[in-house]
């Protein structure tokens, strides 16, 4: 044995030859005072059951089942007690929600389904490992099918507004087909197709009364688990202030129907950079925006007074 192996073997005895002696004094007993204040501090509580009707899209959900109660409380507790998470989803979604709730009201979607996207993505632009990307992530193949525009350059499955209109009319599709948001939200997660098979095996129409895949027999579950700690947090054990939440930084829109060699160019033509250009335009995808067919492209270019930068012709600049 080296000398180095020896000092980490002796270091590791002392260490446990402490560990055994504090034990037998008391210092980690029940008794000492730093484990009860420990103990009185960090208390882990189930939550109750709800007293009240809980509803997603003024459908009620049927907690009196002892499945349907159970399923819930699992997504319950696992958004309340993951709080780093939960907590940033909250902060989020006051930056996001009032652009999703706009599309969702013109199109006579109701409004919990901007839970749906915040439980897709964490309104976040992610792709899955089935290559579905942006806030409501959707496929390359559903988002051609519904006119998005998806190329190396342009992808706008990150659009917010354009990619949140073809979530609706998916879902409107979906209602259309089964009468019901729940069964429309569902199919969402697992496809028209698989859920109306699934209808017609089980001769039942209610999500709650189907047996589906793992994924999308949690997937209401977590929507409105997330709807109520986000629709009552206090109540859920978090404490936010107004300056806690992030905040959308509104923007002009420039229509541009030419080709544009280099977007850092054009960002430095409005006084921002090109970072600050493709956080607000993420579907931007490379460095140059090709438009031999002279298409419209509206850019959002965020207003001044919102970002400090050192501009690369000017390092007092300021937008």
């Amino acid at each position: 044995m080296n000398k180095k192996n020896t000092l980490i073997l002796s270091f590791l005895t002392l260490l446990i030859l402490g560990i055994v002696s504090m034990s037998n004094t008391g210092i980690y007993s029940s008794e000492n005072e730093f484990y009860k204040t420990f103990k009185e501090k960090y208390n882990i509580y189930a939550l109750p059951k709800p007293t009240k009707d809980l509803f997603f899209c003024n459908e009620r959900v049927p907690l009196e089942n002892p499945d349907i109660w159970e399923r819930y409380d699992k997504e319950l507790l696992k958004n309340a007690y993951w709080q780093s998470s939960t907590l940033l989803l909250q902060k989020r979604a006051a930056k996001y929600f009032p652009i999703i709730e706009e599309v969702l009201a013109k199109n006579n979607v109701p409004d919990d389904f901007k839970y749906l996207a915040l439980i897709e993505s964490g309104l976040e632009n992610v792709t899955s490992p089935a290559g579905a990307k942006g806030f409501w992530q959707i496929l390359k193949t559903t988002g051609r099918e519904f006119g998005l525009e998806i190329n190396k350059e342009v992808d706008e499955r990150y659009h917010i507004e354009k990619s949140t209109q073809i979530a609706c009319d998916f879902l409107n599709k979906s209602y259309k087909k089964f009468d019901s948001w729940t069964m429309a939200a569902a199919s969402y997660n697992m496809g028209r197709a698989g859920l109306a098979r699934q209808v017609k095996r089980q001769k039942e129409n209610s999500y709650y009364d189907l047996i589906l895949n793992q994924e999308t027999s949690r997937y209401l579950f977590r929507i409105i688990a997330v709807k109520q700690i986000m629709e009552k947090p206090e109540k859920h054990g978090f404490n936010l202030v107004e300056n806690d939440y992030y905040n959308y930084i509104p923007s002009n829109e420039i229509v541009v129907d030419t080709t544009v060699n280099n977007l850092a160019d054009f960002a430095n033509l409005y006084q921002i950079n090109y970072k600050i250009l493709k956080l607000h335009n993420p579907w931007l995808r490379e460095a140059y925006l090709p438009n031999k067919s002279r298409k419209k492209y509206t850019i959002k270019i965020p207003q001044k007074g919102y970002y400090f930068f050192n501009h690369s012709n000017n390092s007092d600049s300021i937008n």
